[in-house]
């Protein structure tokens, strides 16, 4: 197992205390690697990953987002950013990990890895801290239509303000992730869209701090935020420059089977950006670094970033 402290830092919403864990390899380290969860998970579920990138030198850095894992401020609903502006925080305190770890270890290549909303999440980092990562994985992700986005973003202003937006709402929840499920039928569980790998949706679901009922005004925020990443006026502020690795599975129903990650992967090239690629995993579905094939993934994220230190 590779060395793991846990610590604390303040969020930038003035409120919550954002738990992080950094995994340290023997030695000297080569470079840094940052993760950023998805919705209704956490850090610590990618120390399997961690262990794999102390073990090439690596340091590797997460923290548990806001309303997520032990990021939960006390009387706080769980799977909520709050009531303004939520998105801008979790992004900011993304980058206050980065500048923590980025002291710590000058000079060494720095990279970002966001996973599902974590992936919406590095886009928008990309976006508003250009420059300030050596290169990034853009891990299931998807690209969704602008009037899904807009029908979304209207539903949950109508059930927040009637139910309240630190509250679940069972519509807005099936408009969010109802559909995943469909190209998996007949289905064994509610999570087998996650994974082909049984077990791990097995394991998703007997997490305490998996899964649960995501607020109306998470999934507000994280279209908001969608909406952002989807401009093209906002696309042109990424530093050119920085890699971009896009990669999911090719039956990962958050990139719509493929064609939402071809299109963000698109929007990406058409910005300017100089060095973005795409990987798509036959057969797999959301989580690829928990499926079976998870050593294929590891490695071929392994090549891609010791190809661009």
């Amino acid at each position: 197992m590779p060395n793991r402290k846990e610590f604390y830092f303040p969020s930038s919403d003035g409120i919550t205390k954002i738990h992080a864990i950094e995994w340290t390899p023997e030695g000297e380290p080569k470079g840094v690697y940052q993760i950023a969860h998805g919705v209704a998970e956490y850090a610590l579920r990618y120390e399997p990953f961690a262990e794999f990138l102390t073990g090439k030198g690596f340091v590797v850095v997460a923290n548990d987002h806001i309303g997520h894992g032990l990021s939960v401020a006390e009387g706080a609903a769980p799977l909520y950013f709050g009531e303004k502006d939520g998105w801008t925080h979790v992004v900011d305190d993304m980058y206050a990990l980065r500048n923590l770890s980025s002291q710590k270890y000058p000079g060494v290549p720095y990279f970002l890895m966001g996973h599902s909303m974590g992936s919406f999440l590095a886009r928008t980092f990309l976006i508003r801290y250009p420059g300030k990562v050596h290169a990034a994985v853009i891990m299931g992700t998807g690209q969704q239509p602008g009037f899904m986005v807009a029908g979304g973003k209207l539903a949950a202003a109508v059930f927040g303000k009637k139910g309240g937006f630190d509250k679940f709402n069972a519509t807005v929840d099936n408009l969010a992730f109802g559909a995943y499920n469909k190209p998996f039928e007949p289905k064994r569980t509610s999570f087998d869209w996650l994974s082909a790998n049984t077990e791990n949706v097995d394991r998703y679901i007997a997490d305490p701090l998996c899964g649960g009922q995501t607020t109306v005004g998470l999934f507000r925020d994280m279209l908001g935020g969608i909406g952002f990443i989807s401009k093209a006026s906002n696309l042109a502020k990424m530093d050119k420059n920085t890699p971009v690795l896009f990669i999911s599975g090719a039956m990962d129903p958050v990139g719509d089977l493929g064609k939402g990650t071809t299109k963000a992967y698109e929007s990406f090239k058409k910005a300017g950006v100089r060095d973005v690629s795409l990987k798509l995993y036959p057969g797999l579905r959301h989580e690829i670094l928990n499926e079976k094939e998870a050593d294929q993934v590891r490695a071929d994220i392994w090549a891609w970033v010791e190809a661009h230190m």
